[in-house]
């Protein structure tokens, strides 16, 4: 499977978004940006598209109660398990009221809008197993808005939603301090009885690792950046298993500000980052349902036996790490022996003491041995 992003449009779209004067969601802008977002998504086909419109209520950044868009873009898939890819499409500059022009927003986050709408171009001709849902949010900027009433949403409608990929400033390879690395992206995670992220983001460097072997996830094993918030959090709030992308070298002096264009962006650095989702989502999208009740045999061995609950001749991955390392280590494809409720496999000369162990569908999320 080969996803080769397309820098040239990446371009275009991070072009059109920053040409407007602002997407501050309080503006005109805000509504521009989503029309222009809804018709480009429309343009590819199998693609369903959706514009969700919530109310912001009054608060940080929003003087009044006020409708906002969301747009959503659907690719079904054969089962009723989702996938989500996001980002936000609308800009802010601190310095002048909503209405006002000087918010480009090129990197933060018009390079998140670019990288998903070309996932959906890339994914548009698969066949999957999970439908994948491309969402681009506005009110990110007023508290992730758009964020909380799609998160809702999908709490309400009791979506079986197995992973969400929040791209959030994923344009610029290096900063003015003259740091620089176009070979890796920040997944942040955080990590919870309620969710898998951080196994979602273990799982990408994993993935990436193996599969692109010039460009790699760095994992950063905290909800967010230091104090600061993504559209990620409303979904791990309501137990499901989200993770943040964002360059390694933020050059927070651009943020917010005028000062947020595209000369700024490395367009080649975004293609890899694109590809990283791309690849992720499309596994994560084809793969068959994850085990179940995944416990380690407590005996004493130099071997390690698991058994878990799944479906009797599909094909498994075990994985393992030293309790040390917070990356997978190794990996074994298994096709195990027993009943759908005791099903069992054993990974030789690898012990219990030292290791931590679990066990995943192919392409899917590992689910930890307890």
């Amino acid at each position: 499977m080969s996803f080769m992003p397309d820098s040239t449009r990446l371009r275009s779209t991070v072009e059109a978004m920053s040409a407007l004067p602002t997407r501050n969601t309080l503006s005109d802008g805000c509504a521009q940006a989503a029309k222009w977002i809804a018709a480009h998504l429309g343009q590819i086909p199998g693609i369903e598209v959706e514009t969700m419109h919530y109310v912001m209520p009054k608060g940080r950044r929003v003087p009044e109660p006020r409708f906002a868009p969301n747009v959503i873009g659907t690719l079904p898939g054969r089962t009723n398990r989702r996938i989500v890819l996001s980002a936000h499409f609308d800009s802010l500059n601190l310095s002048v009221r909503p209405e006002e022009p000087g918010a480009p927003g090129a990197n933060d986050d018009a390079s998140g809008v670019a990288a998903v709408l070309e996932v959906a171009r890339l994914l548009a001709a698969t066949e999957n197993e999970c439908t994948v849902h491309f969402a681009l949010l506005s009110g990110e900027e007023q508290g992730l808005l758009g964020a909380h009433a799609l998160a809702q949403h999908t709490q309400r409608e009791e979506w079986n939603l197995e992973a969400i990929l929040n791209n959030d400033t994923i344009g610029s390879s290096g900063n003015l301090l003259g740091l620089s690395d176009p070979t890796a992206i920040r997944v942040f995670s955080e990590e919870s009885p309620r969710h898998n992220a951080r196994e979602l983001a273990r799982w990408m460097e994993w993935h990436t690792r193996q599969h692109l072997p010039d460009f790699r996830v760095k994992l950063v094993l905290r909800r967010d950046r230091f104090g600061r918030g993504g559209d990620h959090t409303p979904f791990t709030m309501r137990g499901f298993s989200a993770v943040r992308l964002t360059e390694v070298n933020e050059e927070y002096s651009h943020q917010h500000t005028p000062d947020d264009l595209i000369e700024h962006m490395d367009f080649d650095y975004l293609a890899h980052v694109t590809q990283v989702n791309a690849h992720c989502a499309a596994s994560l999208a084809q793969a068959e349902p994850a085990p179940r009740f995944v416990r380690i045999v407590r005996d004493q061995s130099h071997s390690t036996t698991l058994r878990w609950q799944g479906n009797p001749g599909q094909k498994y991955a075990i994985y393992w790490r030293d309790t040390a390392s917070a990356t997978w280590q190794d990996c074994r494809e298994v096709t195990p022996e027993g009943d759908p409720l005791t099903l069992q496999a054993t990974i030789d000369r690898v012990n219990k003491d030292d290791h931590f162990f679990a066990v995943a569908s192919l392409g899917g999320i590992p689910q930890p041995a307890q």
